[in-house]
Formats: structure tokens, C-alpha cells, sequence
């Protein structure tokens, strides 16, 4: 089931999408938002509908993010393998870590598919990153790999632009990760009875057709399951938090000669049984 955060005139709504279009869950179901469907429990209610007639296609929407409201947004930081190795090639001090190494999100960075990624003209080097975002379904604190997965509701495509000028001013990357509008999250979450093992999945970015990284989540340095059970130490995780699962090689700062994100520039984040995420590159 693909269920997503739309406008269609009249504000944000709760949806589900068919290969026909959207049924507006909100009308439906009353519910106000994903984040508070999924706490309610009532995100396998809306399979109830998927039968039904769609109110939208599904290019007459606006996209918004997948979750607009997370309470928090934990990303994790050079998480594949070759990631790790072109970060050292590219005279960056970095070290295989024990545990996720961990940085935040702000819930205004983030924009929908369809939606601009915005280059802030204060920025000169915007990199594209593919990530692999999960989408947590229960409250939970202290959780274990064992039951990790119990704590999930789906996943979604998640576009970790990154503001790479920015990012080194000093050791701190927070600033390189949190410009205005820089956050690709979509097209929707896709639930995860549909995806049992996130560690199967193809995972791919495209700038104006060319792909530029190609992996596998398999190739995780620390899997799914793990970064919940360290996340979780820190604060209860809630329904509709948000964990970006880190990149895989190819990002542009790493290539020699070295690519960036444009306005004018496409970019697409394909995952497999997820969808793609697509989103223009603009000033702003």
C-alpha cells in the first residue's frame, strides 16, 4: 500500500495511491494528517479503500513530504562501505565508526516529489545523496534488533542534498545538512508488509538522466534494524519520526571532476518496490 501527503486545493490530506490516482483517505476516514493515522493504527484501515474509484490523478496533485511533521529526523552519515572509502580517496578524515555515526534533520528542510529542491545563493556546492528513509510506525524506547522492524510503518525515497560548502566549514556538518528546502522526501510511504527485508533493495540516483550511483541496501555498513536499536536510545522514537539510512558512492563531491546540483538540473532517487522521487533543482 502506498499512502502519501497531497494537496489537491484545499490544503494537506491523507492519501492513497492506486495506479489510477489518489482516494482521498482524509475525506474517508477523517484523519488529519499520516503522522497521526499511523499513531491511531489505523494505516491497515486504509487498504479498505483501495477499491474505490480515485478522487485525483496522480499528476493533477501537489506532493507534499511523506510525513510533514516528524517529530524528529535522524540521519546517518557515510553508511556504505564504498561511501566511506571515496570519503577517505577524497582527503576527508573519516573512519570506519562502532555505531551509526548520527546527525538531525530539521522538518523544514524537506520538500515533496515534483516539489523544487532549492539552492540557496548562498550555497556553490549542492550534492545529490540517494537514501533509503524509514518511516517509524510505534512508539518505542531502548529497542531491540530483534523487534526493531516491528517498529516500522514503511519506507520512502529520501534526497539528502547536501550543502558540501557549508558542511566543512568546521567538524559540525549540521549546516551543510539543514538549508531551507533541501530535503527530497517521496513520492509516499510504501507500507512495510510490502517490503519485509529492507536490506534487498536497488537503490539509485539520476541527474538529468545519467545515473550517477548505483547500490544495493544490502551493502549497509549498519542495517536498518541496527540504527533503530541505537536511535532509540536517545529519545522514544514515535510514530511518523523519520530515520534517512545514510548514501551509497557516487555522490558528486567524491568525482573527480567534481558534479553538483544546478537549477535547471532533474534529479531522480529510484528504490526498488519504492518508487522514485523526483524533484527540479531551482534558486531560492
Amino acid at each position: 500500500m502506498r499512502l502519501l501527503t497531497f494537496d489537491a486545493g484545499a490544503g494537506a490530506r491523507v492519501g492513497l495511491a492506486t495506479d489510477e490516482g489518489v482516494i482521498d483517505l482524509t475525506a474517508r476516514m477523517g484523519i488529519g494528517s499520516l503522522r497521526q493515522m499511523i499513531a491511531d493504527g489505523q494505516v491497515d484501515a486504509g487498504a479498505t479503500y483501495g477499491g474505490e474509484a480515485p478522487d485525483h490523478g496522480l499528476d493533477d496533485i501537489t506532493y507534499l513530504p511523506v510525513i510533514p511533521d516528524p517529530a524528529h529526523i535522524f540521519c546517518i552519515g557515510v553508511n556504505y562501505a564504498d561511501h566511506l572509502q571515496e570519503a577517505i580517496d577524497a582527503g576527508l578524515p573519516r573512519a570506519k565508526s562502532e555505531h551509526p555515526p548520527l546527525f538531525l534533520r530539521f522538518a523544514d528542510t524537506l520538500v515533496g516529489h515534483r516539489q523544487p529542491i532549492l539552492r540557496s545563493p548562498k550555497v556553490t556546492q549542492l550534492d545529490y545523496e540517494c537514501e533509503l528513509a524509514v518511516i517509524i510506525g510505534k512508539t518505542g524506547r531502548y529497542i531491540t534488533k530483534d523487534n526493531a522492524l516491528d517498529h516500522v510503518a514503511g519506507y520512502a525515497c529520501f534526497n539528502e542534498a547536501s550543502a558540501r560548502d557549508w558542511q566543512f566549514h568546521t567538524t559540525q556538518i549540521t549546516p551543510g545538512k539543514n538549508f531551507y528546502g533541501t530535503g527530497g522526501f517521496g513520492p509516499w510511504m510504501v507500507t512495510a508488509d510490502e517490503i519485509p527485508d529492507p536490506q534487498t533493495l536497488k537503490i539509485a540516483t539520476r541527474l538529468n538522466g545519467e545515473t550517477l550511483q548505483d547500490a544495493h541496501t544490502k551493502d549497509m555498513i549498519f542495517d536498518v534494524v541496527s540504527i533503530i536499536e541505537y536511535v532509540s536510545n536517545l529519545v522514544p522514537l514515535l510514530p511518523g519520526d523519520v530515520i534517512a539510512s545514510g548514501t551509497p558512492a557516487g555522490v558528486g563531491f567524491s568525482r573527480d571532476p567534481q558534479i553538483f546540483m544546478q537549477p535547471g538540473d532533474t534529479c531522480e532517487i529510484e528504490i526498488e518496490r519504492v518508487g522514485t522521487l523526483v524533484n527540479s533543482i531551482e534558486e531560492g
